[in-house]
């Protein structure tokens, strides 16, 4: 039997390394795993304050399995002996109130609302009163789960039955949990924010929580106005709600007002921390004020000196991220450099600046000097990789990734990540079949793969989605109206679209921003209900800003109407006078009515500004290896070789008055694409621009006589050529059904494969342009009858084919004028 005396020197010991972890937290689970280790080899069985310090560890170290292992150990009252005299001797452990505590408050730590409510249920069951502790664990983890609202009254029915509806802590967590609730899309969030204020006005003491909360609530709420009327309503210098208005109006886009606050709190002589200048930095990022942030980055050094490195490593990484969103990469790499502390916050930061920049090479090479990665720093690599099409290389990261423990089985966040990747690679079948397999999902989740499912084209299948997500129970946000609209924009489902649109706020409560205006006015303006579009904008509260104007111009550009895409052009000039779009979309309207004069002087006026067209870059990836091609291209080295193969193939002729066409970035890596991947292969391109009409046009063609899916992303969406069809359904073009009758690719005859070309052609009909007689060549019977299908060398023979053609229909010509004349 161990002595007593033992017992307690152990216990103590334990205690003391166990406290030493919990000052640590970040680093608490692996210095206590051996703690508990030694517990368990020596035969020393913890109980109470030591038991329920091992429970709130695992807890709050993500290792729930263990902390439940612990408490579920622990015997219930009922069926621990009452016999026992010396509990040194034989250590008692009985489950109670505290060891409930410590779990509902695990739970809520990890975002297990449910589980956490579960508990506190059970815990009634076995006859435990809660008490203070128990009701702020359990009101903090409402916000996790599903019907929140009738949680949130059920759980105060209690707190009042309780009698703990007076501690000032108990109610902070229930006004937390109206507000909260207030805050969920499809809650009545006036009647719960009334309810909320109720219960302040009735506090018999309020600390600065008290004004925090319900301040911060009103800020979520979107309720600015009454969340200024608390703040002067106070006179205690609260701090963290000031922080909470100056995001409140960054988050609406009131720059201005968010500015004023700053000044105000700075004029109040309220004490700024490390969140007023990370928000207030933040708010100089967003509205694009390079000198303003240069001032609070030097006001930040001047007030702030020798800062702790708890302040002084958030405010760095927002001033990273203000110098990377203003372009100076220069600045923000010599911040980073400096800093005396980094987190994976900093690392992360610049990892994401530089793939955003698209220096995937320099991000390369930053990522592999990071000491350390999380899953964040892989999503950003397989996420930058993807966005430019690098297939191959962002799924060799994905497997790297899971060798790290980062799979989609495990992380939420991987699967996510993977459903972007495969969708923004062109292979939106794999990221479905994903997505069905994932074992749970969230909202992320079903956003991504309705956006993926839209931006392929498949509107009827995004919508589809959608609904079933509804029925799920999955309530949607704005991410989810963006996507949904979007799909029915890209898809012309007109009356669908605006139907989820007016849903936003009559249904979910989900106020629609600029986002949500401009797509649903590219959705009408593409159908050509440009009356309806200018009532949208009529509506809107708030000025049209860049978005607006150009989803308008663009939708003038696909119809012609010249007007209203002038009136559009116009305050674009104003918003945006350096963007080249503009002058270009202008200027094709004007030369598609043939207004050559107006063209010109549009043309005049973007060299007389100094704006310069971005060039046609697009890019293709062969055997890992990515290539890229730019308009008129003679850099590479079998630039000679695709040149012959769309000449062969009738894509292109040098002779033709639209020769630049046939060297169009995308056309030139399509053509290499079919050249040096096996017959049959999906050829992926991508373009940093928006494909121009002959093009898609040629690609249709190429699909059907090559027998090759053919996938095109452009700065849209994307666009899956099948069998001389396009995933689009010409629907980006405004007309439906185009012929393949541009001089551009046949200049005497079109090609209409009758049978499927990728398994082997049995027959082929030639259709003469002027001519409705069908003729069968004998040089291409003769070629099927091989049942070869190599293209170049049919269209090699129906070229010379055609210079006979095209001298015999001359002399024909020649002679029937020769007759008339006689």
């Amino acid at each position: 039997m161990t002595p007593p005396g033992s017992i307690r020197t152990a216990a103590n010991r334990y205690g003391s390394l166990l406290q030493i972890c919990c000052l640590q937290c970040p680093i608490s689970y692996s210095l206590a795993r051996p703690v508990h280790a030694h517990m368990i080899a020596s035969g020393f069985q913890p109980r109470g304050h030591i038991l329920n310090r091992l429970i709130d560890i695992y807890g709050k170290s993500s290792k729930l399995e263990y902390a439940r292992y612990l408490f579920d150990e622990i015997p219930q009252p009922d069926i621990v002996a009452k016999n026992n005299t010396d509990c040194l001797q034989t250590p008692l452990r009985m489950r109670d109130s505290v060891f409930y505590n410590a779990m509902i408050t695990a739970y809520s730590h990890n975002h297990d609302g449910h589980a956490a409510i579960e508990l506190f249920c059970d815990m009634q069951r076995d006859n435990f009163r809660p008490d203070n502790y128990t009701f702020t664990s359990v009101l903090g983890a409402l916000a996790l789960v599903a019907e929140k609202e009738k949680h949130c009254q059920l759980l105060h029915c209690a707190v009042v039955k309780s009698g703990t509806g007076f501690v000032t802590s108990v109610l902070n967590a229930l006004i937390s949990s109206y507000v909260k609730c207030a805050a969920s899309p499809s809650a009545q969030s006036s009647s719960l924010m009334a309810e909320a204020r109720r219960l302040f006005d009735e506090m018999p003491n309020r600390d600065e929580l008290s004004w925090t909360t319900i301040i911060t609530g009103y800020v979520r709420n979107n309720d600015l106005d009454a969340a200024k009327e608390f703040l002067n309503g106070t006179s205690e210098k609260l701090g963290v709600a000031w922080n909470a208005m100056i995001s409140g109006y960054a988050h609406r886009g009131l720059h201005l007002e968010a500015f004023e606050m700053f000044r105000k709190m700075v004029m109040s002589k309220i004490q700024l921390d490390e969140f007023t200048f990370t928000s207030i930095i933040s708010v100089c990022a967003n509205a694009g004020c390079f000198r303003l942030g240069k001032e609070m980055h030097a006001y930040f050094l001047k007030t702030v000196a020798n800062p702790a490195p708890d302040i002084a490593m958030p405010v760095n990484n927002a001033l990273i991220t203000f110098y990377w969103k203003c372009g100076k990469a220069d600045i923000a790499r010599e911040i980073f450099n400096k800093m005396p502390d980094r987190d994976l916050v900093s690392w992360n930061i610049i990892l994401s600046g530089y793939v955003n920049a698209g220096c995937m090479d320099e991000a390369k090479s930053f990522f592999n000097e990071m000491p350390e990665k999380n899953i964040l720093s892989w999503i950003i690599m397989i996420s930058g990789l993807a966005q430019i099409g690098f297939a191959e290389e962002a799924l060799k990261f994905f497997n790297r990734m899971k060798l790290q423990g980062y799979g989609y089985e495990s992380s939420l966040s991987a699967g996510n990540a993977l459903i972007t990747m495969y969708a923004r690679c062109g292979v939106v079948d794999a990221a479905h079949c994903l997505f069905i397999n994932m074992p749970c999902v969230d909202s992320v989740s079903w956003n991504a793969m309705i956006a993926a499912l839209g931006q392929h084209g498949q509107g009827a299948q995004a919508i589809e989605l959608f609904e079933e997500m509804l029925k799920e129970g999955i309530l949607p946000d704005r991410i989810s109206f963006l996507t949904v609209i979007s799909a029915c924009s890209h898809a012309g489902l007109v009356k669908e679209g605006r139907k989820y649109f007016d849903s936003m706020h009559n249904v979910y409560s989900v106020t629609p921003d600029e986002e949500h205006y401009a797509r649903v006015i590219d959705l009408l303006c593409r159908a050509g209900n440009f009356s309806e579009a200018k009532e949208v904008m009529e509506s809107m509260p708030f000025e049209p800003g860049a978005p607006i104007w150009e989803a308008l111009l663009a939708g003038c550009r696909i119809h012609g109407n010249i007007d209203l895409g002038i009136e559009a052009a116009e305050r674009l000039f104003e918003l945006k006078p350096q963007h080249d779009g503009t002058y270009v979309l202008l200027s094709n309207m004007y030369a598609v009515a043939g207004q050559w004069n107006d063209m010109a002087k549009v043309r005049k006026l973007m060299r007389d500004r100094g704006v310069k067209k971005e060039p046609g870059c697009s890019w293709i990836e062969v055997e890992n290896k990515v290539y890229s091609f730019l308009v008129g291209d003679s850099n590479h080295p079998e630039m000679r070789q695709i040149y012959n193969y769309l000449r062969a193939t009738g894509l292109g002729n040098e002779k033709d008055r639209e020769h630049e066409l046939s060297t169009h970035s995308e056309k030139l890596a399509v053509a290499y694409g079919l050249m040096k991947l096996p017959h049959g292969a999906t050829v992926r391109v991508f373009k940093n621009l928006r494909i121009c009409g002959d093009c898609h046009n040629a690609f249709k063609f190429m699909s059907k006589v090559v027998g090759s899916e053919i996938v095109v992303r452009d700065g849209k969406r994307f666009h899956h050529f099948r069998d001389g069809k396009c995933s689009c359904g010409d629907y980006c073009w405004g007309i439906s059904g185009i012929n393949y009758n541009s001089t551009a690719y046949h200049p005497y005859f079109i090609l209409d494969v009758v049978a499927d070309v990728s398994s082997h052609v049995s027959s082929l009909t030639i259709k003469y342009k002027n001519s409705k007689r069908e003729e069968y060549s004998s040089v291409l019977r003769e070629l099927l009858m091989t049942k070869k299908c190599n293209l170049l060398a049919i269209n090699t023979k129906l070229n010379v084919q055609n210079l006979a053609m095209a001298k015999t229909s001359k002399r024909s010509d020649q002679h029937r004028r020769e007759k008339e004349e006689k």
